[in-house]
């Protein structure tokens, strides 16, 4: 199936940052998609074409689950959501430059809910090189593997694990308990995602810093990149702090009530701001600002 992206939409930029999981399959301007659908294990081809100002996407599916996957895969993608607003909004913001040299990047997200926590789990108070190891050792390991496409363990199957399984992998003992401990609530029916995703912002945030192992900044990553909430700007992320400190020419890193403040003129849209700033830690040309 072919569909017309609305503009601006750079999806070199989205494989670009989608190629750093160790985990996806890509190969040029396409990307093999894990997808759980009626509870089958379902790859997508995605293909990119054109440019940022008028991008196609291309989605082949097997013909049983192809509407279904097109409706995730756009909404993954965020295919039918023209930046034009966005773009305008931050025009008049002091983010500006970042949005003129960026233009163009959704608020693209996991693929699933489950598979979003159990990364952000992983990933919380370690580098990224030694956190996207273990992802892949405890994917690889407790996962399944599809026309050599890697899927996530179900919750279920996380929740049998013994803590030791994940200590050979090299996780802490206590990253061990929240992986397993989490899943085992998923399982058991006690946290309830699909509910989670009808949930405003602060419910949600409420209801997952409750769980041992899930603190603020794991609930807002899930909430920007497992639910694309709009409106996010994690002010405690250290990448967010070096980002506005180097974009703004600071001489130390910002305080929590400076970036609070900051992110008040960024409103709706506070997600994208967060996107666009941890992207120009990536670039050797990101522009700077004057204090």
């Amino acid at each position: 199936m072919d569909l017309q992206i609305a503009g601006p939409y750079n999806y070199t930029r989205v494989l670009q940052r989608l190629s750093y999981d160790p985990l996806h399959t890509i190969d040029q301007n396409s990307m093999k998609i894990p997808l759980k659908i009626y509870g089958e294990h379902v790859v997508a081809t995605v293909s990119f074409s054109g440019n940022t100002e008028k991008a196609q996407c291309n989605i082949e599916l097997p013909s049983d689950f192809e509407e279904e996957g097109v409706r995730k895969i756009t909404d993954i993608f965020q295919l039918d959501r023209s930046l034009l607003e966005v773009n305008e909004h931050f025009l008049h913001t002091d983010l500006a430059p970042l949005f003129g040299q960026f233009s163009g990047m959704p608020l693209t997200r996991d693929f699933d809910l489950y598979f979003c926590m159990m990364k952000t789990i992983i990933h919380q108070q370690l580098n990224i090189r030694f956190a996207y190891t273990l992802t892949e050792r405890f994917v690889k390991s407790f996962g399944t593997e599809k026309d050599g496409v890697w899927f996530y363990p179900s919750p279920e199957a996380v929740s049998e694990l013994d803590y030791e399984d994940l200590r050979k992998l090299q996780f802490s003992q206590r990253k061990a308990e929240y992986v397993i401990d989490t899943s085992r609530l998923i399982a058991k029916g006690e946290l309830d995602l699909e509910e989670l995703a009808l949930l405003p912002d602060e419910e949600v945030i409420d209801t997952l810093i409750k769980i041992r192992g899930v603190g603020y900044w794991t609930a807002e990553n899930i909430l920007l990149f497992g639910l694309g909430r709009k409106n996010l700007f994690p002010v405690k992320d250290i990448g967010i702090q070096n980002a506005v400190k180097k974009l703004y020419n600071l001489d130390e890193k910002p305080s929590i009530e400076h970036l609070v403040k900051l992110s008040e003129a960024w409103s709706p849209f506070k997600s994208y701001a967060s996107l666009y700033l941890w992207e120009s830690l990536d670039n050797q040309k990101a522009p700077e600002l004057k204090k």
